[in-house]
């Protein structure tokens, strides 16, 4: 076996120092991440809305909401077409959520989206919505009418 042998008082001295450094090194490194490391601002909105919609062929389609977003209530206005095999006549009562969103502004504008959906007297459906500023809008809820759309949907929603 090897002679091992106690560290001399420099020994110690450079050994603490190292330790020492190295301890400052680290949290000197972890302070910078923190400090420079920007946080998302992106929130999450809760949106209700009620949308009428019927056509044939051409669907067209408006309604009222709220979004909830940071404690406040903000309220909608709901509207659109859509292009496709649409015929029929229902309103929807949609909850969901708001993603990615910076101020209450941000909901504003045009969304796109191509969903399917039935409604015979009362069904469901859902539909996944976004806007060029990258606000995505999940929604779902029951429909109440006669309704039956494969189409491509455009719907402009705006502050009241």
């Amino acid at each position: 076996m090897g002679d091992i042998r106690p560290l001399t008082l420099w020994g110690r001295i450079l050994a603490n120092r190292l330790l020492s450094t190295t301890m400052r090194l680290i949290v000197l490194t972890l302070l910078v991440i923190v400090a420079t490391s920007t946080p998302s601002r992106a929130d999450t909105g809760l949106v209700s809305a009620v949308v009428t919609k019927g056509g044939f062929i051409v669907g067209v389609g408006g309604g009222r909401g709220t979004l909830i977003f940071h404690g406040h209530s903000y309220p909608l206005i709901f509207g659109g077409m859509s292009f496709g095999a649409t015929i029929g006549l229902s309103t929807a009562y949609l909850k969901g959520h708001a993603y990615h969103m910076r101020t209450p502004e941000d909901i504003e504008g045009t969304y796109s989206a191509i969903g399917t959906g039935a409604a015979m007297v009362a069904g469901g459906g859902g539909v996944r919505l976004q806007n060029v500023k990258g606000v995505v809008l999940r929604l779902a809820g029951a429909r109440v009418g006669v309704e039956l759309s494969v189409a491509l949907s455009g719907v402009t929603v705006r502050l009241r």
